[in-house]
């Protein structure tokens, strides 16, 4: 569940937006402004570790279509 009122209080209140502006903000800028610490990128092991926790169930992905 959202905090909206929360966010919307650390917006307009603590970082001094206007209405117009909070809306217009995607979350991911609104938790920079807020000084949120942001995740790593994705890096090669954590793909590959992701690979094997949750495999392709061996449907169409990946396929030619046309074939």
């Amino acid at each position: 569940m959202i905090d909206w009122s929360g966010l919307m209080r650390a917006g307009l209140h603590g970082l001094g937006l206007q209405p117009d502006q909070f809306w217009r903000l995607t979350p991911l800028e609104l938790r920079i402004m807020l000084g949120a610490e942001q995740a790593a990128p994705l890096s090669r092991a954590r793909l590959e570790e992701l690979a094997r926790a949750f495999p392709d169930k061996g449907d169409d992905l990946g396929r030619d279509r046309g074939s």
